[in-house]
C-alpha cells in the first residue's frame, strides 16, 4: 500500500505561483507513475499532469507552460510547480500513483485545496 499526502495548497491572487507536493510512504514510489489531478465545486475530476519512472512527462493542455510537475525519489514526493495561476485553477488537488501493471490510478491522497482570487 501507498499513503499519499498533499500540502502547499492555499489562495493566491491570479498571476501567482503555488508549489504543491505529494509525500509518499509505505512503498517507494521509483517505479510508480504518478499524477496529479483536479476537481473544481461541480465538475468532473480532470488530468493535469503525469510523470513516469523515467521521469517521462505530460500535461494537460490547460496546464502546458505554466505547470511543472516532477519527483524527487530519494524524498519520496512528487511536486506541482504552478505558476501564471489563473481563477479557473482554483480545485482540490489530488496526488495518484499507479504501477505499470496496474490499468487505474490505484492510490490516491485526500487533496489540497487552491484558490486563485481575480
Amino acid at each position: 500500500q501507498v499513503q499519499l499526502v498533499e500540502s502547499g495548497g492555499g489562495l493566491v491572487q491570479a498571476g501567482g505561483s503555488l508549489r504543491l507536493s505529494c509525500a509518499a510512504s509505505g512503498r517507494t514510489i521509483s517505479e510508480y507513475l504518478m499524477g496529479w489531478f483536479r476537481q473544481a465545486p461541480g465538475k468532473e475530476r480532470e488530468f493535469v499532469a503525469a510523470i513516469t519512472s523515467i521521469s517521462t512527462i505530460s500535461y494537460a493542455d490547460s496546464v502546458k507552460g505554466r505547470f511543472t510537475i516532477s519527483r524527487d525519489n530519494a524524498k519520496n514526493t512528487v511536486y506541482l510547480q504552478m505558476n501564471s495561476l489563473k481563477a479557473e485553477d482554483t480545485a482540490v488537488y489530488y496526488c495518484a500513483a499507479k504501477t505499470t501493471d496496474q490499468t487505474d490510478y490505484a492510490y490516491w491522497g485526500q487533496g489540497t485545496q487552491v484558490t486563485v482570487s481575480s
